[in-house]
C-alpha cells in the first residue's frame, strides 16, 4: 500500500501573512466598542460644523461691507444675528433628535444632539441697525452693511 495522500496546495509565502492580517483587522472592526468609535467618526464628518466653526468672510465693496457665511445644511430659523455697536455676531444652533425602537431585540436607541456655533465679526466703523440687510439662500448667508459717512472738516 502506498501512502498517496492528495497533495496540499502550494501556499504563497506572502499571501498567508496578509490574509491573517486582514482577517484580524476585519474581526477588530466587527467588535462592539470599535463599532461605536467608527459611528462617532462618521457622525463627526457628517455633522454641519464638526469643529464648532463655520467659514465667514468680510469684504469691502466701496459703499458697503459685505459679510458672507457658508451654512450648508442649516435652516433659516436656526440662525440668529446680533448687532452691537461695531460688531456682528452670527449664531447657529442645530438640534437633532433620533429615536429608534427595535421590538425584536427589545432595544431603544435615542440620541439628542445640540450644536451651537457662533462667529463675531468686528467692523471698522459704527453700525446703524435700520440700514442692515440680511439674506439667506442655498446655504449662504449674506449681510450687507452700508458704510456710514461722517462729516469732513476743512482745515483753515
Amino acid at each position: 500500500m502506498s501512502n498517496k495522500l492528495p497533495e496540499e496546495p502550494k501556499k504563497n509565502l506572502f499571501q498567508e501573512p496578509f490574509q491573517d492580517f486582514f482577517r484580524s483587522i476585519n474581526e477588530l472592526f466587527q467588535e462592539r466598542p470599535v463599532k461605536g468609535v467608527l459611528q462617532s467618526i462618521d457622525d463627526f464628518f457628517t455633522s454641519p460644523f464638526p469643529l464648532g466653526g463655520f467659514p465667514v468672510e468680510l469684504s469691502d465693496s466701496g459703499e458697503n461691507y459685505l459679510i458672507t457665511a457658508k451654512l450648508s445644511g442649516i435652516k433659516k430659523d436656526q440662525i440668529d444675528i446680533d448687532i452691537l455697536e461695531k460688531y456682528i455676531t452670527i449664531t447657529v444652533e442645530h438640534k437633532e433628535k433620533i429615536s429608534k425602537e427595535d421590538d425584536s431585540q427589545k432595544s431603544i436607541y435615542k440620541k439628542n444632539t445640540v450644536q451651537r456655533s457662533s462667529r463675531t465679526i468686528p467692523l471698522p466703523g459704527p453700525i446703524i441697525e435700520e440700514k442692515i440687510n440680511a439674506n439667506y439662500e442655498d446655504g449662504l448667508l449674506t449681510i450687507t452693511i452700508p458704510k456710514e459717512k461722517g462729516k469732513r472738516l476743512r482745515i483753515e
